[in-house]
């Protein structure tokens, strides 16, 4: 259900952009705020203008992918509960073992950390 919710918000946003993209420009904007007829109260509120369909259709849109953003954020939240790292089981590390066949059984030593071995006795005959 989470997939289905996410592939129908991606649906939802691309028709949205389509639909905004399909309107007309108002004209003015922040550009034309600075000087020309009217109040500011005019210019920042504007006239009443007739809903066109795609002015409703961007509404609907809109309200559809807020809804949806909103129930997916609501179920992500709720499908990620933490664990505590003490109720996992522990498993021990298994040991490096040397492949089967290889000729070098003891790890190597670094340099000057072997042990010092002692000198062969010598034995002194008494001629």
């Amino acid at each position: 259900m989470f997939y289905l919710l996410v592939v129908l918000l991606l649906l939802d946003g691309a028709l949205m952009g389509v639909i905004v993209l399909l309107q007309a420009g108002k004209g003015g904007g922040l550009a034309a705020m600075g000087g020309g007829g009217g109040t500011m109260a005019d210019q920042l509120i504007g006239g009443r203008q007739a809903a066109t369909l795609l002015t409703k259709a961007t509404w609907v849109t809109g309200g559809i992918f807020l809804a949806l953003a909103l129930v997916l954020s609501v179920l992500s939240s709720r499908s990620a509960t933490p664990t505590s790292v003490l109720q996992q089981e522990f498993q021990q590390p298994q040991p490096i073992v040397p492949p089967a066949g290889s000729e070098q059984s003891t790890p190597p030593s670094l340099p000057g950390t072997e042990p010092a071995t002692p000198p062969p006795p010598t034995t002194t005959s008494g001629n």
